[in-house]
């Protein structure tokens, strides 16, 4: 009876492991819930801290008015946000085809 048990143990935890990782948002951060998340005024920290480091960025400046781009991407969908000041003022969403 033992050695049946312990036969199943590592297919046990195998699988325990499998479904811990399945549902503890091991999944993307670019998602459509997060994009809506982003809003007009959010620093461009912000933005890191829920979407993680971006993929691209841009930045440009003049006349006191200092602008930046970040580009968040993953197989499955790009986030892209622009900043005025340091502040969120466009943002857009779009899902990678299949």
């Amino acid at each position: 009876m033992i050695a049946r048990h312990s036969a199943r143990l590592p297919a046990t935890i195998a699988l325990s492991l499998a479904l811990t990782f399945a549902l503890t948002g091991c999944g993307s951060k670019l998602n459509e819930e997060n994009f809506a998340r982003v809003q007009d005024g959010m620093t461009e920290q912000q933005v890191i801290e829920l979407l993680g480091t971006p993929t691209e960025t841009s930045s440009m400046g003049a006349l006191g008015v200092s602008g930046s781009a970040a580009t968040w991407r993953d197989k499955g969908a790009t986030i892209s946000v622009q900043f005025v000041n340091g502040k969120v003022r466009l943002k857009q969403f779009t899902r990678a085809k299949p």
